[in-house]
């Protein structure tokens, strides 16, 4: 029985997991918007809304920790100066994940992670709007 046992694994081993999870976070934080998989959307989620609380708070003791977990200075420096400055008033929830429906290939339920003030460019909604 899988009594209290949190986290998914992924089919993963724990290096593997936690690499996957630094570069779904990195992209994430790079482009607003990924698409992946519902299982592995679900899992990235708390670890970037804490990437986000981390450039929240600004000090350099948070941004040596951001940059440890993403492994890159280019997308630690964009959260703490675009991503966390746009969430300053927010107490928490900066992203959503939206159901997409089965993958072609194999059935997996895909979904889109995004930041909830994500808007995409060139859309039919943004050239409305205007």
């Amino acid at each position: 029985m899988r009594h209290q046992r949190a986290g998914r694994k992924l089919g993963r081993d724990s290096a593997h997991r936690k690499a996957l999870y630094a570069n779904l976070a990195s992209a994430l934080i790079e482009h607003g918007r990924i698409k992946t998989t519902e299982a592995k959307a679900k899992e990235v989620r708390p670890i970037v809304e804490q990437m986000i609380t981390l450039g929240k708070r600004g000090d350099v003791s948070a941004q040596r920790q951001a940059v440890a977990f993403l492994r890159s200075k280019p997308v630690a420096h964009t959260l703490f100066t675009e991503i966390a400055p746009r969430f300053a008033d927010r107490a928490g929830g900066y992203t959503r994940v939206v159901k997409l429906g089965p993958r072609q290939g194999d059935a997996a339920q895909m979904a889109y992670l995004e930041l909830v003030d994500y808007e995409p460019t060139g859309s039919s909604r943004a050239t409305a709007a205007s």
